[in-house]
């Protein structure tokens, strides 16, 4: 069987072609040669969103935030323990709503944080609020 999964590289946004058996296995970049994961949320903005989104394979769960939000800043831990559990199954990205505005606008992002769970560029699930590293593992778990 040939089937290969794409991943977008957290670091020079490169599109990496896997083999499933491979995702636990320490994956790096063809390009960087940096970990295609390294436990802990990435960084999107306007110049990396879309490919992460669009481009990958594994399913994107996004924390709009911003630097203001008192619960944004509560959830942030639990946030990054959340991917030290869910990678390599999902990649955890965090998006400033106050720099990247136009990209919080096309989610229509209300309030914040709000995560929403992609899958092949398309929105699988949407929650408000702040949540435990706990209840971010089970909601993401259940809208699979």
């Amino acid at each position: 069987m040939n089937e290969q999964l794409h991943l977008v590289c957290p670091y020079c946004s490169a599109v990496n072609r896997l083999p499933p058996r491979r995702l636990r296995q320490n994956p790096k970049c063809g390009k960087c040669h940096q970990p295609l994961f390294d436990a802990r949320p990435l960084q999107l903005h306007s110049r990396n969103f879309d490919t992460h989104l669009n481009r990958c394979d594994i399913p994107l769960l996004v924390d709009f935030w911003a630097d203001w939000c008192g619960p944004c800043k509560m959830m942030a831990p639990a946030f990054a323990q959340a991917a030290q559990l869910l990678e390599p199954d999902v990649r955890l990205g965090k998006l400033n709503t106050e720099t990247e505005a136009a990209i919080a606008a096309r989610y229509n992002i209300r309030g914040i944080p709000t995560l929403i769970l992609f899958q092949g560029g398309r929105e699988l699930a949407r929650q408000a609020g702040a949540m435990s590293s706990g209840d971010i593992v089970r909601w993401t778990k259940a809208h699979l």
